[in-house]
């Protein structure tokens, strides 16, 4: 009886609560379903792309060559947000191991590398249009501007988040024990990442 008794108080125990910042959290699935609705989003821009290329193939005769595309200052700006993946990551790494320090530096630099790559775009949109390569330039130029625009504006609002996310590091409000934010908007950090490397290698490359 003792023990039926002692099995039956150990049930109606309150379950220690998870730490902060373990599993699978409200923040973080609210992100993953947000991003799977970003890849259908994507993918149907990607898709409609390439179906009207490989259905309008005299649209794209001559590209790369013969259009005002800058490619090597895009992939200066490619290999810019590729090293902001490395630099959030390196931030996530410190929250972690509740290195406030290093957790502002690198988050500081994942937000400068961040604006850089979006002035870099807005520095291209201008070059392109004094060019003539304006969105009304046929099927190019509107599937260029489409595409590129839509993703500079989620990295534009990646790093406004992520300088919310700065401020608050700044204020000492992530540790160890609870760095949701940090993860969450890494999560969204490295998907822009990852669209654009596919972006730039099928709109400028190929």
């Amino acid at each position: 009886m003792a023990h039926a008794a002692s099995l039956q108080e150990d049930l109606m125990a309150p379950s220690p609560e998870r730490a902060p910042g373990a599993g699978v959290y409200n923040e973080k699935l609210g992100m993953w379903v947000f991003l799977g609705s970003e890849v259908m989003f994507f993918t149907a821009l990607i898709g409609s792309y390439l179906i009207i290329r490989i259905g309008h193939p005299e649209a794209w005769t001559g590209h790369p060559r013969t259009t005002p595309l800058n490619i090597p200052v895009t992939a200066v700006n490619t290999f810019l947000l590729i090293c902001s993946s490395v630099t959030m990551v390196k931030a996530f790494a410190a929250a972690q191991q509740d290195d406030q320090a290093w957790l502002r530096r690198w988050l500081v630099a994942t937000v400068l590398i961040g604006a850089s790559f979006v002035g870099v775009q807005i520095y291209e949109y201008i070059h392109l249009v004094e060019k003539g390569f304006v969105p009304s330039e046929g099927l190019f130029g509107t599937t260029f501007y489409t595409m590129t625009g839509f993703h500079g504006f989620h990295v534009t609002i990646g790093v406004l988040c992520m300088i919310f996310v700065t401020v608050k590091a700044f204020q000492g409000k992530y540790t160890a024990a609870d760095h949701r934010g940090v993860e969450v908007i890494g999560l969204y950090w490295h998907f822009v990442d990852l669209v654009w490397i596919v972006l730039f290698t099928i709109v400028y490359l190929i």
